[in-house]
């Protein structure tokens, strides 16, 4: 099957959201996508036991998109040939009475991976200028100083939001932590089937929320906030990546890929090199163990 481009999904410029594809064609069967994102992912699991081994830098990745875009099923197939112990996956829901006492940053703060460590954000900080723009009577809840009323929050506001959420990411770029940031690029007639899935399969059913209907006549407001969000905050050290997500295995090969593929750039992440005097001692280690009896 055809190779993923890094290139073609990163933004480095501008972009227009209505003008990228939702759907991409590999020329590949499920069956194909199937075996082809096996083969990454094992190659991830091993990247990742050499991560933690290394232990200086963590990973971070995020997943963005419009319900039923996918995150959920992408996280269980790109990550499952992880060892448990070095990923971590948040769902990051409305935020908790303690949270709200808090900047905004801080429950995703304390979430970040550790050196060694992925880490998975479903649904991430930009939360904070998706839903809460589109719903700006959100904002009231964090009680910020100067914000009193929703004509309060105007565009020098947002303007905020995007500058501290770019030193944020700054910040923990510089101290060791690599940032992956994906779209799950959604059409509206592909969500459409999704939904009525989701209503026609009995298995599905616990999955509809009648809030999906709702947010789905806000569906212009929200791809304007995406498209603005991803202008303002793709930046090399954080990339955004704009996946087609209409054929969810293809999506899960294309993230899969740009990890592998990206991750593999960094030349220092290597085990770590044996001590000489444990080098030397090897062989009377072996032997000591050989020799034992029960």
């Amino acid at each position: 099957m055809e190779k993923v481009d890094i290139k073609t999904y990163q933004v480095e410029n501008t972009i227009k959201l209505a003008e990228k594809a939702t759907l991409v064609d590999f020329g590949a069967s499920d069956k194909e996508l199937k075996k082809e994102l096996e083969k990454i992912r094992e190659k991830l699991g091993k990247f990742q036991d050499i991560l933690y081994a290394h232990g200086k830098y963590g990973v971070l990745v995020c997943l963005q998109g419009m319900d039923t875009s996918g995150k959920d099923s992408l996280i269980r197939e790109v990550f499952k040939d992880f060892n448990a112990r070095g990923v971590e996956v948040h769902s990051f829901k409305v935020p908790t009475e303690l949270e709200l006492k808090h900047d905004y940053l801080w429950r995703h703060y304390i979430a970040l991976p550790a050196r060694g460590k992925f880490g998975v954000f479903n649904r991430t900080h930009y939360e904070n200028v998706l839903v809460t723009k589109v719903h700006p009577e959100y904002i009231l809840g964090e009680n910020i100083p100067g914000i009193e009323s929703v004509e309060d929050i105007n565009a020098t506001f947002w303007e905020h939001r995007y500058r501290q959420i770019n030193d944020f990411e700054k910040h923990i770029a510089e101290n060791g932590t690599l940032i992956f940031k994906f779209f799950l690029h959604l059409s509206k007639e592909e969500q459409r089937q999704r939904l009525l899935r989701r209503l026609r399969l009995k298995e599905k059913n616990w999955k509809f929320s009648p809030g999906d209907l709702k947010e789905r006549k806000l569906w212009n407001k929200y791809q304007a906030c995406y498209q603005e969000a991803i202008n303002k905050t793709s930046k090399e050290h954080a990339p955004w990546y704009v996946v087609p997500a209409d054929n969810k295995k293809a999506a899960r090969v294309i993230v899969a890929s740009i990890l592998l593929k990206a991750l593999k750039k960094h030349k220092d992440i290597v085990e770590p090199e044996l001590s000489d005097e444990i080098k030397s001692n090897l062989e009377n280690f072996k032997q000591e163990l050989e020799k034992e009896t029960e």
